[in-house]
């Protein structure tokens, strides 16, 4: 992933009259042992095409259990939610995302291009588009060369780039990305987000992003969504004024800190209304 400013000024515009994800009312109560845990409650947001949204709140908020919905891996109690037009389900069957979790989950045994070739294998693309489409995306997060090595070969920040290209592989318009940084140090979490920042800006992919740091949300998103303790619910949705180009020197300019400053009250707000 090139980081490289003149790249990132042709980020894509979002389509506001292109909605992918689409929440009304939603909300998600989880049966347990010891009673009923409302994890979301009466969300509504959209989503549109082409723009990186992130998601914070504080731990056990819901932040996570939306992307999980998007994905179809839980499915909500109240309300109703679209990715497409389709039901989350019908979206999954299509291929209408990629998913990235909070750690690389790369199996050991295989190589790096086996373990990006392996949704392409599950979805039954023949080998000569599977091995295509590995190097092109191996290659879209710098990772060209590095095919044949094991990820217990690779770095932490390089093993979660091969996540990424693993969600690539089959070219889903929408990433669901769920603190994919959360576990590297600061030095190399700066060098990815830059990096997440320019491969937006060159494949034009809705990005749904989840994070704990106030700073990464501010830095990489056209808008960010606060969310209040549980149950989780929408308390602030922050269109960000930042220019498309954004080194990491733009976080310490006034309008940054501003919108960082908006994203601090939100979330004390939330836990003032619990």
């Amino acid at each position: 992933m090139n980081a490289n400013p003149a790249i990132r000024q042709e980020m894509p515009l979002s389509d506001p009259r292109q909605t992918v994800v689409e929440a009304r009312g939603l909300g998600l109560t989880f049966k347990t042992n010891d009673g009923p845990v409302r994890a979301l409650s009466d969300v509504d947001l959209d989503i549109r095409k082409g723009e990186f949204v992130s998601f914070i709140g504080p731990s056990g908020c819901g932040k996570t259990t939306f992307l999980r919905v998007i994905a179809d891996l839980e499915q909500p109690t109240e309300g109703e939610i679209h990715v497409n037009g389709m039901t989350p389900a019908e979206a999954r069957n299509s291929r209408a995302y990629g998913y990235v979790f909070q750690a690389a989950g790369l199996f050991p045994w295989r190589t790096i291009e086996q373990n990006v070739a392996l949704p392409l294998e599950i979805m039954g693309y023949p080998r000569a588009e599977q091995k295509e489409r590995v190097l092109r995306t191996l290659d879209l997060v710098n990772l060209a060369g590095f095919e044949k090595k094991f990820p217990w070969q690779l770095s932490g920040g390089m093993q979660q780039r091969a996540s990424i290209a693993r969600a690539l592989a089959f070219d889903a318009d929408l990433l669901l990305m769920d603190e994919p940084f959360g576990a590297l140090d600061e030095i190399v979490r700066d060098h990815l987000n830059e990096q997440l920042l320019d491969l937006w800006g060159r494949t034009g992919k809705t990005i749904c992003f989840v994070t704990h740091s106030i700073p990464e949300a501010v830095y990489l998103s056209t808008r960010i969504v606060v969310m209040s303790p549980r149950p989780g619910r929408v308390t602030d949705v922050i269109e960000s004024p930042l220019p498309r180009e954004r080194p990491l020197g733009v976080r310490d300019t006034p309008e940054f800190l501003e919108i960082a400053h908006r994203v601090r009250e939100g979330l004390r707000a939330g836990h003032f209304d619990e």
